[in-house]
């Protein structure tokens, strides 16, 4: 029984009695990985299943993120106080998914919060993460008027409703908050700031910290995991691996312990923007210090310098620290610094995304990530179109481009494209060595001629 003398019912709890749950046997199939491997790395805290019991059979497909398990990664989305509405949220869910996301989060911050939040939960396959504390300070006038019941009761209001997983900003200090003073971007966690305020107007310490007990038992009684929020993760190259980030680092090392000795499943967030030699540094004291939980992180950013284009920059140091070790990728879409993503910023943003999580599988020696590369080549090799589409993480955009100037019929089974045309294609001359008079060259010359007017 739970400190609270409730059944447990969280995956964890499960699994630590020897349990194989459905969600367990449901990863294992998805992992290519035995169930009772699942079992035992959710019992070790090394993996978690995120799947409120409310979200259970309102069409949740079960997903595990763990060192055994392939990268995966989460797309944000949201509205604003002041733009976007219900529809635009959900056309950018079913962006998300469609384009592979593994998990989403529900950011919003202005309108009807709970119509979006249940909207996106039954209309989600994959888990369904939020950050509490928006809502909480949606409903009050100043951040100083919550109490902390207020913060309380907005995590269990959320986690009746179906959230799989929320970010709960329980390790930042009161202490920790003068170590961001010397920074060139200060805190640039909207939760962490909100904390902070409150905790410097009051002269308190954070709310989180002291309830922390009482959001372990909302979170066991309806299987919510933990994400651990990193309020104090740097915002630029600059504040990278500072004393406040690692300050706090050590608190959620100190609080993964507590969750999960009360039965909770739990994964801790990362920066941030750090450079290129300090990614592995990251990964390797968040393993160290919350027991191998789960890394959650955002990008990093490896530079700072490019507004506009901050998936690629992002995309640059997840590829890393998937490779190093982290087990969740938080995209950057395009927008990131700049404004509310569109649905087309979200696609951008999860296609960088399952670019870098798959370049990290295979640097991983993920054997599936590799045959996918594999087949991939030998249908490219085989000049056959159709196979490369279908194998691509974006088969509508590669298709496209490649339309774009050969979209005519007779070079659907063309052995060359439009970059070398049909005489310069060196893979079409390796494959036809030798060769008199290629086979597949056969009306070679009305395909120039198409060629050229393409």
């Amino acid at each position: 029984m739970s400190s609270n003398g409730r059944k447990p019912v969280t995956q964890i709890a499960q699994a630590r009695a020897g349990i194989t749950t459905p969600e367990m046997t449901r990863v294992a199939e998805r992992e290519d990985l035995p169930a009772e491997v699942v079992r035992d790395e959710v019992a070790r805290g090394r993996m978690v299943i995120p799947a409120n019991v409310h979200h259970l059979g309102n069409g949740l497909d079960p997903m595990g993120i763990g060192k055994m398990c392939q990268v995966k990664i989460n797309a944000n989305f949201g509205n604003s106080a002041v733009t976007s509405k219900l529809d635009d949220e959900l056309e950018k869910l079913r962006q998300a998914v469609h384009y592979g996301a593994d998990t989403v989060m529900d950011l919003s911050t202005g309108g009807d919060i709970d119509a979006i939040r249940q909207a996106v939960i039954d209309n989600s396959s994959v888990p369904v993460g939020t950050v509490p504390i928006y809502q909480a300070v949606q409903q009050v006038k100043a951040i100083e008027d919550l109490t902390p019941d207020d913060f309380v009761e907005m995590i269990e209001h959320q986690a009746k409703q179906g959230t799989d997983y929320q970010t709960i900003h329980a390790g930042i200090l009161r202490e920790y908050v003068p170590l961001a003073e010397g920074r060139i971007t200060g805190i640039v966690s909207r939760g962490g700031s909100i904390l902070a305020q409150w905790m410097t107007y009051h002269g308190r310490e954070n709310p989180m910290y002291e309830r922390f007990d009482d959001i372990c038992d909302i979170f066991a009684e309806h299987d919510v995991t933990f994400s651990l929020g990193d309020s104090l993760r740097p915002g630029c190259i600059s504040d990278a691996c500072d004393d406040a980030q690692y300050a706090e680092l050590r608190t959620l090392g100190e609080l993964t312990r507590r969750a999960k000795e009360r039965g909770c499943q739990v994964m801790v967030e990362g920066p941030g923007h750090v450079p290129m030699n300090l990614i592995e540094e990251n990964v390797q004291k968040q393993q160290e210090w919350c027991d191998e939980a789960p890394f959650y992180t955002l990008g990093p950013l490896v530079t700072d310098i490019a507004p506009g284009y901050d998936h690629i920059t992002s995309a640059i140091g997840a590829a890393m620290i998937g490779w190093h070790g982290a087990s969740l990728l938080c995209y950057v879409t395009p927008k990131e610094h700049l404004g509310l993503p569109d649905a087309d910023d979200v696609r951008d943003g999860v296609i960088a995304y399952k670019i870098a999580a798959h370049a990290a599988d295979l640097a991983r020696g993920n054997s599936k990530a590799r045959e996918r590369d594999d087949e991939l080549s030998r249908a490219r090799y085989s000049f056959d179109w159709n196979r490369q589409f279908e194998l691509s993480l974006d088969p509508e955009r590669a298709r496209e481009l490649h339309d774009e100037s050969l979209g005519h019929d007779a070079f659907k089974d063309a052995e060359f494209c439009s970059m070398c045309g049909p005489k310069f294609c060196s893979m079409h001359i390796s494959r036809h060595l030798g060769e008199e008079k290629p086979k597949h060259f056969t009306g070679e010359d009305e395909l120039i001629e198409l060629t050229d007017k393409s």
